[in-house]
């Protein structure tokens, strides 16, 4: 009887110790994810930033017809920077169908580029984007001072640019559109505010 009891409080220790030692890690987890937590697209201080009014210009699509880009139309605009040629830009063509799929209530996304109209229609169809416009303008590019691919702009329905940067995933991308949706220009100045806020407190 004396051993049954013995045994019967060791197994409740060990129960205690171990709900303690969860609830340690479940704790450490937490910090970790807030470490290492994505830091959004990659934000490049060139071209107009966050919060000016986007440059507007009407363009022919490979779709049919004309395309406005930065007007306030009381929709959000992505748009998107890529090229026949960038293999990561073709990757993420799945991503912008799901997202679009998914986002389509609120915003549209457009792709752009520049160069030879054979080659792009020639990827236009290879790659079925039918469902988006795309647009070929050099000065669209320069107008936003795009240095790097694939880039993102993110346009709100007010026609200022609510976020931008380099996206080489989903995660990335989808940044672009939560940084809007909190009214910051990216991910990472809202952790920097976040981590100010916290180092006045203390």
């Amino acid at each position: 009887m004396t051993a049954l009891l013995i045994s019967n409080a060791f197994l409740w220790v060990a129960n205690i110790a171990l709900v303690v030692t969860i609830l340690a890690l479940a704790r450490q987890i937490g910090v970790l994810y807030e470490r290492v937590s994505p830091i959004g697209a990659l934000t490049m201080d060139h071209g107009p930033k966050a919060g000016e009014a986007a440059p507007v210009f009407t363009l022919p699509s490979l779709s049919g017809g004309d395309i406005t880009i930065g007007a306030a139309t009381g929709r959000s605009q992505l748009l998107f920077f890529l090229s026949p040629t960038c293999p990561v830009c073709k990757k993420l063509l799945p991503i912008l169908r799901s997202l679009s799929a998914d986002e389509r209530a609120t915003v549209d996304v457009v792709l752009a580029s520049d160069g030879a109209v054979d080659e792009h229609k020639a990827f236009y169809q290879r790659e079925k984007l039918a469902p988006f416009p795309y647009v070929l303008s050099t000065d669209l590019g320069m107008t936003f001072r795009i240095s790097k691919l694939p880039y993102a702009v993110v346009i709100g329905p007010d026609g200022l640019i609510s976020a931008k940067g380099l996206c080489n995933n989903r995660e990335q991308i989808e940044s672009l559109l939560i940084a809007q949706e909190m009214g910051v220009s990216s991910l990472q100045e809202h952790r920097a505010k976040n981590h100010n806020h916290a180092e006045a407190i203390s």
